[in-house]
């Protein structure tokens, strides 16, 4: 077996090597080996040592495999305070990437060298922690206390270049890391340069931490771990020496260890890696998708062109006319434009894209020859079922033909095929060129390598794919449509629209269920809503204000005025004064007696519908799992990361007690808060939906 680190000497520098494939994770393996080099450079006599990585990167950050489990000896903090206590002068070169634990490696040697490709950060946030092993010591040491509050508190990457100038390394050489710290490490001993230790350096500079922590709260909108990590860089200023600093440090850390959002992260880091992963796609391959043709060149459509593009994809783009046409170029254009301001694409990029890469047509024979369409087409199923008509007549045997339908039958469109066993449901986020999610929904017929098709694409335009069954609204427009009916029944009961989106945002979300209405449009609410009254259950309660407010022809912002006003060149928008008087007129047709709710009962109830809707649709096997419906919510509903997904943040809060709120509220209401039976079974049966999850 290799050892994971690999000691040898060169003249007077005793060189560490890391050989634990494929990111040299800092596993015990690993720390063990780290700590008995260095003891064993100093019993050499050896003058320096020089730390590297084999393969493609130096620590890439901690091994996956422990999280959750005990820590075993050596711990990183110990090792890195040992490390950097060496009487030899210790260096660290870096090339991949020197994450997390990686860089408080690198920060705890003595100097520092780089490749320009190198990346290097602290992203510890992300996770629900914060850097335990001195990063929040040591970093304000050398780049100064703002630029190591940036660093930490956003959890950023930065490069080699930006590394430098910040003071995190030293030098930036383009060579190979064992050359170039050999080399560095032989012209310090030549100099007769001193040892370094960042913890010996002078306290960074004071800022004012508590405007900090404040703003980074709120910033992060309620997440705990970017503010705390805060107050552990306030302690490297302020603290009365570094090894106060580090136990004031190592006290955060275990504080955000025990915490309910650490444990979300850390859900939701895992869930994403596994959403993906079917086992009903094992061994089976996809089919070869070298272009893309997208049906229609609205929001939706361009977004899913241009997210074509930007993978590498060419994209056939058909409309209508040619004004609509026209049209739909300068939308993707402007989409690709505001990817070349941000750096995402050079300019000659740019000019590729929308030059050969992009074609707009009127006539579906330009996808004759494209291996995957996408139909983004008026809701409407005879309009998509036409569609879907004209593709089986132009389309090459073999091509995937999806739907990106937010809520109907796909089964219905693929029936308007000869080949159902090629149509897939695709269901994009609008902007789709940005939202990380797609839902890929499997008809009836769909065939297994369409399926995995689905899946392949969405890790090529870097989306978070899930699969989902079929239902009206999939997995997240049918929650999505249960929580939307809660938050408009309390508020036909007492409760006004802002006083919701202000506990939901209070929660975390960016925006509240009626900012997002008037943001999408009401009035694709309001044709869903007369879509499904036809085969409405007569025991539904049916507030009437939503329809009220469309009937006037307010449908958001798109007509300036919806459930709030907005004024041109004016940031979001302000109450509209008006809806007040529709939710009266709504209560007194009703004969509903208004009374006042609390901001905790709001909420309460608002996340009460989410998690039993996604129960039933865990349930239905709509969602495979608990952690697909997870996934849904957090990249496509905006669902904060920090609590890991509704049926995650259930948990966390006690399944009996969300059950038992459910039941009270079924006292007034017993068809709309009927508990989920899957729910009911878990509670009964002491389970918890991480039960499913692992169970597969």
């Amino acid at each position: 077996m290799t050892e994971a680190i690999a000691y040898e000497r060169v003249g007077e520098i005793a060189v560490l090597k890391a050989q634990n494939p494929p990111v040299n994770a800092l596993g015990a393996e690993v720390r063990k080996g780290l700590l008995a080099g260095i003891e064993r450079a100093e019993q050499d006599g050896a003058k320096a040592v020089l730390i590297y990585g084999e393969g493609k990167t130096y620590f890439a950050g901690a091994d996956i495999r422990e999280f959750g489990k005990p820590p075993q000896d050596p711990q990183l903090p110990g090792l890195c305070s040992r490390i950097e206590a060496s009487p030899l002068i210790v260096v660290s070169a870096m090339h991949g990437t020197a994450l997390g634990g990686g860089l408080e490696v690198a920060l705890a040697s003595h100097y520092r060298i780089a490749v320009p490709s190198a990346k290097m950060g602290l992203p510890e946030v992300n996770l629900g922690i914060l850097p335990g092993a001195g990063g929040t010591q040591r970093l304000p040491r050398v780049a100064g206390t703002e630029a190591a509050l940036e660093m930490i508190t956003t959890g950023r990457h930065i490069g080699a270049a930006e590394a430098l100038e910040k003071g995190v390394i030293d030098r930036i050489e383009d060579s190979d890391p064992r050359d170039i710290g050999l080399a560095y490490a032989q012209e310090l001993l030549k100099q007769g340069a001193p040892r370094r230790a960042v913890g010996e350096m002078p306290a960074p500079d004071a800022v004012d931490f508590d405007a900090v922590y404040e703003a980074t709260l709120k910033k992060g909108r309620g997440q705990l771990s970017p503010a705390v990590a805060v107050r552990a860089v306030q302690a490297a200023a302020e603290a009365e020496s570094f090894e106060t600093g580090l136990k004031r440090e190592r006290a955060l850390f275990q504080e955000l260890m025990d915490s309910d959002q650490r444990q979300g992260l850390i859900h939701a880091f895992f869930s994403e890696r596994a959403v993906s992963k079917l086992p009903e796609l094992e061994g089976i391959e996809p089919r070869g998708v070298a272009s893309m043709g997208v049906i229609g060149g609205g929001t939706m459509g361009a977004g899913i062109a241009t997210a074509a593009l930007l993978a590498g994809l060419p994209a056939v783009l058909i409309e209508m006319t040619e004004e609509a046409a026209a049209a739909a170029r300068g939308r993707i254009e402007g989409n690709l434009k505001g990817a070349l301001r941000r750096g995402k694409i050079s300019q000659a990029q740019y000019e590729q894209l929308t030059g050969g890469a992009l074609t707009v047509a009127t006539d579906y024979a330009a996808l004759g020859q494209v291996d995957l369409v996408v139909e983004a087409v008026f809701e409407d199923m005879g309009v998509k079922r036409e569609v879907f008509g004209k593709l089986d007549a132009h389309c090459k045997p073999g091509a995937v033909l999806a739907s990106n339908t937010s809520y109907l039958d796909v089964d219905e469109i693929a029936a308007a095929t000869s080949r159902p066993q090629d149509v897939i449901g695709l269901h994009f986020f609008s902007p789709a060129h940005v939202m990380k999610l797609l839902e890929v929904v499997v008809a009836q017929q769909t065939a297994p390598e369409v399926l995995a098709t689905g899946f392949a694409l969405g890790k090529r335009l870097k989306k978070v794919a899930v699969r989902s069954g079929i239902c009206d609204g999939f997995i997240g427009n049918r929650i999505m449509n249960a929580y939307r009916k809660a938050a408009e029944y309390v508020v036909l009961d007492g409760a006004s629209p802002y006083q919701v989106d202000q506990a939901v945002t209070g929660f975390g979300f960016p925006m509240g269920p009626f900012a997002m209405g008037d943001l999408a449009g009401l009035d694709i609410n309001w044709a869903a809503r007369k879509r499904r009254a036809p085969t409405r259950d007569p025991r539904e309660r049916v507030p009437r204000f939503y329809e009220m407010l469309c009937e006037g022809g307010d449908f958001g912002q798109k007509t300036g005025k919806g459930f709030y006003i907005y004024e041109e060149g004016r940031r979001g928008g302000v109450p509209n004064p008006d809806v007040a008087d529709l939710i009266a007129k709504d209560q007194e047709q009703q004969g509903v007696a208004p009374r006042a709710f609390s901001d905790a009962e709001v909420l309460r109830r608002y996340m009460c519908a989410m998690v039993n809707e996604a129960a039933r649709v865990v349930g239905e096997g709509i969602a495979r799992r608990p952690l697909d419906v997870d996934m849904v919510m957090v990249f496509g509903y905006g669902f904060p990361r920090y609590w890991g997904g509704p049926l995650k943040w259930a948990e966390l809060q006690g399944l009996d007690g969300i059950l038992a709120d459910i039941r009270s509220y079924a006292a007034e209401d017993d068809f709309f808060w009927q508990p989920a039976p899957l729910l009911e079974q878990l509670v009964a049966k002491g389970k918890t939906f991480d039960d499913l999850n692992k169970s597969g």
